[in-house]
């Protein structure tokens, strides 16, 4: 209640990325504050031995994770561990450094509780990323989001992941394939079944000569047809791939009742209006594979129901970034409490 009435509500009266960063800093000084750290922890995570589940090889002390995007460059992997999130995935990281697409580029949509973004992978590039994940203190589970740059051409789109794959192997525990973001140009190409087999063909070969291969996930778009989920489940039997995250944004405007200017700004929208294509997506992923694919379901989770519903559509962990900011850090909280009431 009190991340509802007072803290949104003075958040949103600034740009969306001036919030963002006013809550990256406000986090990190306040977590510097002594006995800081454990009243964040007794006030917001929530830990049971039936919350810990293993999944493709890992054992997640509970199953609700942060998405991609919101830590883009590994700067708050220590502090958001503190607020009970069972595995952070930071990016989606590209070999260089880019500024990404001009601003205003972050919209949010209130009276739909969802946001529009066309970021087109801002971030600080590998190195960075590399040298904050060697510096954390936490021991909290990663998971590395990777995607090419903007001038990198398709063709060679293979060398940007696998540079990624190479670098980031030492400092993360799971890996994700982003060809799905609708902000990158001719990105969503590489979803197609022949340049997409050859992308995760080639790093799962690298990743086979490694001594402890690490889990390589997918990452989709919801706006695939039933009939390119079929070539997706293919592909990641067919590569050995250990699972796939549905969904990333969508480029669908149905059923939107904000402003007409706001419902047709470019990018990908994410939020409640996501939410049932994506719990669609994961069910027929899950039916369709017969269970085989271990799936991480994220996409208009605003409450502790949307996750369940996820989860009993197929999804075996559980991703949430627009609930977070509209729901505040409660939601991770009440995720976990109402699994473990209904006994998933």
């Amino acid at each position: 209640m009190f991340y509802q009435k007072i803290v949104k509500s003075l958040l949103f009266l600034f740009s969306p990325e001036t919030a963002h960063e006013i809550v990256a800093t406000s986090i990190r000084l306040l977590m510097k504050v002594p006995f800081v750290k454990p009243i964040f922890r007794s006030v917001y995570a929530f830990s049971h031995p039936k919350l810990e589940r293993e999944v493709f090889g890992i054992k997640f002390p509970n199953p609700v994770g942060l998405a991609a995007g919101f830590d883009k460059n590994a700067l708050l992997i220590d502090e958001f561990a503190e607020l009970g999130f069972g595995f952070i995935e930071v990016g989606t990281v590209t070999p260089k450094a880019q500024d990404g697409n001009q601003q205003p580029r972050l919209f949010r949509l209130p009276k739909d509780e969802a946001i529009i973004n066309r970021m087109g992978f801002n971030n600080l590039g590998l190195e960075a990323m590399k040298n904050r994940l060697k510096d954390r203190k936490s021991n909290v589970i990663i998971g590395g989001n990777l995607g090419k740059n903007k001038t990198t051409p398709n063709e060679l789109a293979d060398e940007d992941y696998q540079k990624g794959f190479e670098s980031l192997f030492d400092w993360v525990d799971y890996f994700v394939v982003n060809v799905s973001s609708p902000n990158t140009p001719n990105l969503r190409e590489l979803q197609e079944k022949e340049p997409l087999k050859k992308l995760l063909s080639g790093l799962q070969v690298l990743n086979n000569r490694k001594s402890n291969p690490k889990p390589i996930l997918l990452k989709i778009a919801p706006d695939l047809t039933f009939e390119q989920l079929d070539d997706v489940i293919e592909i990641v039997l067919d590569t050995k791939l250990a699972g796939i995250i549905a969904t990333n944004t969508t480029l669908s405007r149905e059923g939107l009742h904000s402003a007409e200017e706001l419902c047709t700004e470019s990018g990908g929208l994410s939020g409640k209006p996501l939410n049932k294509r994506s719990t669609e997506v994961i069910a027929y992923l899950f039916e369709k594979s017969k269970g085989k694919i271990p799936i991480i379901g994220v996409g208009g989770i605003h409450s502790a129901q949307d996750a369940i519903d996820k989860m009993k559509a197929g999804a075996s962990l559980v991703q949430i970034y627009t609930g977070f900011i509209y729901e505040g850090p409660s939601l991770i909280k009440e995720i976990n409490q109402q699994i473990l009431k209904v006994g998933l």
